[in-house]
């Protein structure tokens, strides 16, 4: 499937009725798993590009290329779309249009831009934010980015839990007035705080991590809540099998004593080996 039909695939989504809970990814084969079992789309976290490669915490630390160098190897082994998180657009609003510029190129489907202000300033403390007119800069840079006019550029704010819902309502329709085709927030609580936000504007909404009794298709798809994050577990679980599987290695147990590996049949449909297996009959007169 080539990014066009990925795009569009994301754009019915959006334009759709219906909500989705996306699979959370960070390399190919996390990317071949998602496809296999059947989501709808894929996101990339910037805090999950972090912790893959570089295996550092969420502090702005991680370039655009780096993040941009993962993407691309997850679409090269994916087949869903792919979200993806530009946390600032790495920089002032020129940044975010060169950001767009290198994620649309490595296939991403979708990408959002926040007003937080990153990374933390000398001194800073709390999570601070860029004023609206800055936010608008960024984000009129990012639809200037853009070449495709299907890939989807979502204005992410995180002022929910900051300076409270007015402020969260005022950031987003200065964002949906400025063109972008979807609007993310971060940092929900409850219901009403949702309630209040979706009444208020127009476009789409992309939801970050919510609360687990809001995880209710239904009720966002209601709220015209279209993507909705469950958070990075995965990434998480991941890690903790890798480190259980060494720690049993380093204290003595057999290989074959090992509990939770893939097995033989999972590993050859994941690497597609009958792929490679009819190519090299193909092309290389194998037998």
């Amino acid at each position: 499937m080539n990014w066009t039909e990925r795009r569009e695939r994301l754009r019915a989504i959006v334009e759709g009725k219906r909500c989705i809970f996306p699979a959370s990814v960070y390399d190919g084969i996390s990317a071949r798993i998602a496809g296999d079992l059947g989501f709808e789309a894929m996101m990339f976290a910037g805090s999950v590009g972090s912790f893959a490669v570089l295996a550092a915490p969420d502090l702005c630390v991680l370039t655009l290329t780096e993040f941009a160098q993962q993407a691309y190897r997850i679409n090269r082994a994916g087949s869903l779309p792919l979200c993806v998180d530009a946390d600032h657009g790495y920089g002032n609003a020129l940044s975010v249009k060169r950001t767009v510029e290198e994620l649309e190129t490595v296939g991403v489907s979708a990408l959002t831009v926040e007003d937080t202000l990153l990374p933390v300033p000398f001194g800073g403390d709390d999570a601070q934010l860029i004023t609206i007119a800055e936010g608008v800069g960024k984000m009129r840079a990012a639809l200037a980015g853009r070449q495709d006019p299907r890939l989807v550029i979502v204005g992410r704010t995180s002022a929910i839990g900051i300076t409270g819902v007015e402020d969260t309502v005022a950031r987003l329709k200065a964002y949906e007035a400025a063109g972008v085709d979807m609007l993310f927030m971060a940092g929900l609580k409850n219901r009403e705080q949702l309630d209040a936000v979706s009444s208020a504007v127009k476009l789409p909404l992309f939801l970050g991590s919510v609360p687990e009794d809001m995880m209710d298709l239904d009720y966002l798809s209601a709220r015209n809540v279209r993507v909705c994050l469950q958070g990075h577990h995965q990434f998480w679980a991941g890690v903790q099998g890798v480190h259980d599987t060494l720690k049993a290695l380093r204290e003595g147990t057999k290989p074959s004593q090992l509990k939770n590996v893939a097995s033989a049949d999972m590993q050859k449909k994941l690497l597609r080996q009958a792929d490679y297996a009819k190519w090299s009959k193909d092309f290389l007169n194998t037998k």
